[in-house]
């Protein structure tokens, strides 16, 4: 008995919990920096003369550095992927920068994934039992289709989905590959709603009147991503109704 309790105790070990720890610890700072009143459309809209400027004489360097800021981001749950997205298109173009989002994004996934796995691992799979064990073997079976289809869908928020798989045994490969599928539609979509944003700009210049990011995301892109869900779901579905089926 003493030793199964000794191997449990060994996993719960403190130094598992430092990487959550300090992805925790940096995004205290951020909001103690101001980082929610920076990363706003109304802050990037004050400012897009002296970044495109600069962007323009260090093109590989703003490239470099506004990734790993996404990708930091991410990592640290912080409240700010859709802005980015657009600020994306605007600065690099929809493709480069749909390109810039979706390594940004997965990085930050992984780091933050990464991070719960290695403060929780298994924990929750190992106290529970009876119908909730059967649902976490479910997930785990279907992890790539689940992810896909919670990626897709706007709905959920995506740093729940970052951790959520980390309590069970989803292999990193798995969790990366559909995550990088899943963001592909909306991370080029809101690029290409940034590669756009100038016009949107100088018109709403010309009538006097602010443009806040709900402007642009409107409720037909949100409907269409969350149209592409409920494909992926259903094409889940049946592909497991055909599975059983054999033999």
């Amino acid at each position: 008995m003493g030793r199964p309790r000794a191997a449990e105790d060994r996993k719960l070990r403190p130094w598992r919990f430092l990487p959550l720890g300090l992805l925790l610890l940096g995004l205290a700072a951020a909001y103690a920096m101001g980082w929610h009143e920076h990363l706003k459309l109304s802050a990037l809209v004050e400012r897009r003369a002296v970044l495109q400027a600069w962007i323009g004489a260090h093109p590989l360097l703003s490239a470099g550095g506004f990734t790993l800021l996404y990708a930091a981001a991410v990592a640290m749950a912080f409240p700010a992927a859709s802005l980015l997205t657009i600020a994306a298109g605007f600065f690099f173009g929809w493709l480069v920068g749909g390109i810039l989002a979706v390594v940004a994004a997965v990085l930050g996934s992984a780091a933050l994934f990464l991070a719960a796995r290695s403060a929780f691992g298994d924990i929750l799979k190992r106290r529970i039992g009876g119908r909730a064990a059967r649902l976490a073997q479910g997930f785990e079976e279907g992890a790539f289709g689940y992810l896909l289809v919670l990626r897709l869908a706007p709905i959920v928020p995506f740093w729940l989905v970052n951790i959520v798989p980390a309590f069970f045994n989803v292999p990193l490969r798995i969790f990366v590959t559909a995550t990088a599928l899943g963001i592909l539609p909306g991370a080029f979509a809101y690029a290409y709603l940034g590669h756009g944003l100038e016009s949107v700009l100088l018109a709403a210049a010309a009538s006097g009147e602010d443009i806040e990011l709900h402007d642009l995301v409107t409720a037909k892109l949100t409907l269409a991503l969350a149209a592409l869900a409920v494909l992926a779901a259903i094409a889940m579905v049946l592909k497991r109704k055909c599975a059983a089926k054999l033999p």
